[in-house]
């Protein structure tokens, strides 16, 4: 693994104090000698069975500053001398003069759901992107990327794994967006992400630093995959007209989950897509109810979605407190190019902002309806910016065409 590219070329990728030393000590040999030393691969061996979000809660205090212990660990921190200004990722993104918005760039990033095996091959040939997913599989202590190339799919759609593997694959798939296509990096105006994908847009954004990014979805996806083990529950779309219940429907949903003695009876709507069309999270009798009751409440179309638990939806609700104490410990930026909330559709304003708003995203519904809206607000006969989608599938086109049809038209999607 190249190691040594990855921190001399892209410090951006790590936020401000993640490593500290002078560039003259970190030499490829060091990092290689640190990266295959026999004392590594017998904690490897070593180890027991790892206690899966105690485990990693644990392991999040590693987002404090490293105390450098010897010469072979000064690769795991900043290669730069004290003092020095270090370029984040957001960085490309200093204030410039407004430009035509044909020539700016909106930039989107998937969520869960989108992952497949196979994801991130047509990325292999951008030595960028496989760098990234070396240094990925070091923090995650297993192979992301043979994960990605090769599966099992079961595997691969486990929360706690699919997870930071799309984190990964959009992430690289920027790299490749900045070799073909640069100027849509620095011409970038506003980023944003479905329920995962926010975090990878602020990662992108330079508010949070690359590795504490990745350990802290890798604790969001152990701690909502425990949620769902907790509290069965799964998400269902639907289709609706004006004439359609929907909210009657979910509350007659929840009533009959509590008479069927459900541990958490709970129905809502969990995403906002486009007009007519919600995903609704509840328990397993309340989500029974809706697909049978379908008629009576005019619903048009039911379709059950392939994934584990009643996300963003009070079935997450044990989730939520180890991912904010994971957040707390974890240094957080302005961002530097306007990141949009899930939660309410609005932009961040600061760190702070974000330190307080990101955690309610676990139990609160994705506006994504409403974020676009805001999103790509324009004055009449106002020019839309391109918008790239990075990463797996291109679900957001789709929304997308629903919600703004002139801003679709300049739609790209950057295959991983």
């Amino acid at each position: 693994m190249n190691l040594y590219k990855v921190v001399t070329k892209s410090p951006k990728l790590f936020g401000k104090n993640c490593l500290s030393a002078d560039l003259e000590c970190v030499t490829y040999s060091a990092i290689r000698k640190f990266y295959i030393s026999k004392k590594c691969e017998n904690e490897k061996k070593n180890k027991t069975e790892e206690s899966p979000l105690k485990k990693l809660l644990n392991d999040s205090a590693s987002f404090q500053d490293v105390n450098v212990q010897n010469q072979e660990q000064q690769w795991a921190t900043l290669p730069y001398v004290q003092g020095t200004k270090i370029r984040k990722q957001g960085d490309y993104f200093a204030e410039k003069p407004k430009k035509d918005p044909r020539e700016s760039s909106i930039i989107l990033f998937p969520g869960q759901g989108t992952q497949f095996v196979g994801m991130a091959k047509d990325l292999m040939k951008f030595p960028m992107a496989q760098d990234l997913f070396d240094l990925a599989s070091y923090i995650l202590k297993y192979d992301l990327l043979k994960l990605c190339l090769e599966g099992p799919k079961e595997k691969l759609d486990q929360t706690k794994y699919c997870q930071p593997a799309i984190l990964v694959s959009s992430l690289a798939a920027i790299e490749r967006l900045k070799e073909e296509r640069p100027n849509a990096i620095e011409n970038c105006v506003a980023t944003a992400g479905f329920s995962l994908g926010e975090i990878t847009a602020l990662i992108f954004a330079g508010a949070i630093g690359f590795e504490r990014g990745l350990r802290l979805v890798q604790i969001r996806g152990e701690a909502m995959q425990l949620a769902s083990e907790t509290y069965k529950g799964g998400m269902v779309t639907v289709m609706y007209g004006p004439d359609s219940k929907l909210n009657e429907a979910c509350v007659k949903a929840k009533e009959w989950a509590v008479d069927k003695g459900d541990p958490f009876p709970e129905c809502r709507v969990a995403n906002y897509l486009y007009p007519h069309c919600k995903v609704v999270a509840g328990s397993e009798s309340a989500l029974d109810y809706i697909e049978k009751s379908a008629k009576e409440y005019n619903l048009r179309k039911i379709r059950r979605l392939p994934v584990s638990g009643g996300f963003h939806s009070d079935l997450m609700q044990p989730a939520l407190e180890p991912f904010r104490k994971a957040l707390n410990k974890l240094e957080i930026n302005d961002p530097v190019v306007g990141v949009y909330s899930n939660v309410d559709g609005k932009k961040y304003k600061d760190a702070e902002h974000i330190r307080k708003q990101l955690p309610k995203q676990i139990v609160k519904p994705v506006k994504w309806e409403q974020l676009l809206h805001t999103l790509y607000e324009r004055s009449q006969g106002e020019y839309f910016p391109r918008t790239f989608e990075c990463g797996p599938g291109t679900s957001l086109r789709a929304i997308l065409k629903q919600v703004n049809t002139k801003a679709c038209v300049t739609y790209f999607n950057i295959e991983v």
